[in-house]
């Protein structure tokens, strides 16, 4: 018997396009997204709305008189965008390294750019003595 397609046992594989997948992986997180918000609609509990509920705290202390209240200080906002940056880079950095498959001279360049970013924030915060400013 003679067999006209490929042979016997082997597989055929199509190319995909990656900007499909993506498409359809979004589409899959944001369907998901939009029926679990739709079954909390639909099944979750409905509150009434009252006099107690309308209260800026739901805690059950007493709103606090706004006279007395502190704003935060300026200095906290400095060093929590400073934790992001670092935090943000981190992430990136592991995309970065499973990304960088084979490693090329354009890869290498790419971490010298990122380490360097790193290093000038990492500059920064030393140089605005952020973390001293937090401790005093």
């Amino acid at each position: 018997m003679r067999q006209d397609g490929p042979a016997a046992g082997a597989t055929m594989q199509t190319a995909t396009n990656p900007y499909l997948l993506f498409v359809l992986y979004l589409i899959a997180i944001l369907g998901f997204v939009a029926f679990t918000l739709f079954l909390n609609r639909v099944l979750g509990p409905k509150p009434v709305a009252s006099a107690v509920k309308l209260e800026a705290f739901e805690c059950g202390a007493e709103p606090i008189d706004p006279v007395n209240t502190k704003a935060v200080p300026i200095k906290y906002y400095a060093v929590a965008i400073a934790f992001l940056l670092f935090d943000l880079e981190t992430i990136f950095l592991f995309v970065w390294a499973l990304g960088a498959q084979p490693l090329t001279a354009f890869m290498v360049l790419t971490f010298a750019i990122f380490v360097a970013l790193l290093v000038l924030i990492l500059l920064y915060v030393y140089k605005q003595r952020l973390l001293e400013a937090v401790t005093d």
